[in-house]
Order: C-alpha cells, then structure tokens, then sequence
C-alpha cells in the first residue's frame, strides 16, 4: 500500500473533521456515526504536533503561532456568540488553545533534557504543572495525555500504541454508563467517544515521514479551515433556524 505524508493525512483529517461538525450543527440531516468515526482526527493532529517539536527551525515561533491562532479564534468565537446568540447559537471550540498548550508542555520537556540541577527540575515541575489545564480546553482531557504518550514513546511504536490502549481504556472507563437499553447505551458511547482515539494508529502507520508540500497556502490551510468552517456553519444554521 502506497504511503501517505503529513500533508495528504492532515488533508483527509479536515474533511472527516467537517463531516462530525456537519452532524452536530443539522443532527437532524446527518448520521450520529459521523461523530465516532472523526475520533481519530485530534489525534491525528496531536500525533503531528510532536512531529513538528522535532522538525520545526523555530520551536518558539511556531508556539507563538499556536497561541496567536487560539487568541483569534478564541475573539471570533465571542464574536459569532454575540451576533448569533439570540438563536442559541454557542461556538466553545477550540483545539488551537490545547495544541498550543500540548506543544509548551513538551518544550519544556524537552528543554529541560539540555538543562542541570535546579533548572532542569524546575522545568519538569512547570511543565507536570501545566498538565491540568487541559481540563479546560477543547479535548484535553484525552489529547494531552496522548500527546504524552507520543512525546515520550516517540522511536518506539510498540510502546507508543500499547500507551494509546491503556488511555482508551481509561477513556472508555470514564465514559461507560449503563442505560436503560442497549441501545441508548450505544448511542451514548456513540457520542461520548474519546476512546476510540485508537483508531488514529493505522493513520500513524500510513505516515511516510514526509511533510508534503508546504508552500504558502498549504502551511495555512489547517489554521484557516477549522475557525473558517466552524464560523460558516454556526451562520448557515442561524439562518435556517
């Protein structure tokens, strides 16, 4: 089977993305399957995130880019909320702020490797510190630790897919609850489904390790279309409502 690079991956991630954010803005038009089956997409991008700690030329410029965009997508987001709240309207997404997030807790990791003494320990305390505040943003609760995983597995596939069971496993753990058929129970797995974060690794497999094409439009093209389609969609559901 012919590989893919980061580029091609990430390409058919956004549209499997916008396939889950088309079942949650017309519920009533779309499949409740699509949601599952995008569970592999935060992933996908967590899994690339850690790539990009160790190809990037600036870490600190692309951490700095990370959180320029959660800021900006964080004011659109209010934005759109002010405008389009009478029709109960509410945008709370934003994977910007915990890729960013994501991304300072492995630098510091990773700084802290070249460091001695106090320093290197203080930076292990602030970034074990900064792991919480994953609570708070959009899917932290199961990327952060999957970025983790992937950070410090990163060389050994064995030990980084036996890391993604067990968070699944947890996951799944923290999800299941016994309803009053089987079929509400299965629907409910349907939607609380983190834990099928596991199907990320065949994607992981299909990677060849190339970034693909990285001009202009390319480099931004996953920054612009997750607010970008986000936005169109809560405005195209307004005005249908």
């Amino acid at each position: 089977m012919k590989r893919l690079n980061a580029f091609q991956l990430k390409s058919f991630a956004l549209m499997v993305m916008l396939m889950d954010h088309l079942y949650f803005a017309f519920s009533d038009i779309f499949p409740l399957w699509f949601h599952p089956f995008s569970r592999f997409v935060a992933p996908l991008f967590g899994y690339f995130l850690v790539e990009g700690l160790f190809h990037t030329k600036n870490k600190l410029k692309y951490n700095i880019r990370l959180f320029g965009w959660a800021i900006f997508m964080e004011v659109g987001n209010f934005v759109i909320n002010k405008v389009l709240g009478s029709k109960d309207i509410n945008i709370n997404l934003n994977i910007f702020m915990t890729l960013a997030l994501g991304f300072t807790i492995i630098n510091i990791f990773e700084l802290s490797k070249n460091s001695k003494g106090n320093i290197k320990l203080g930076l292990r305390i602030l970034a074990i510190a900064l792991i919480p505040l994953g609570l708070f943003t959009e899917g932290g609760i199961s990327l952060i630790p999957f970025v983790l995983i992937t950070y410090f597995f990163r060389g050994n596939m064995k030990r980084t897919v036996i890391g993604y069971w067990i968070l699944s496993v947890l996951l799944f753990s923290i999800s299941y609850v016994q309803l009053d058929t089987l079929e509400m129970t299965i629907r409910m797995l349907m939607f609380n489904s983190d834990f099928l974060l596991i199907f990320v690794v065949p994607f992981i497999m299909l990677y060849n390790g190339e970034r693909g094409s990285n001009n202009k439009f390319n480099k931004y093209l996953f920054y612009v279309f997750y607010p970008l389609h986000l936005w169109l969609l809560a405005i195209i559901e307004f005005a249908l409502k």
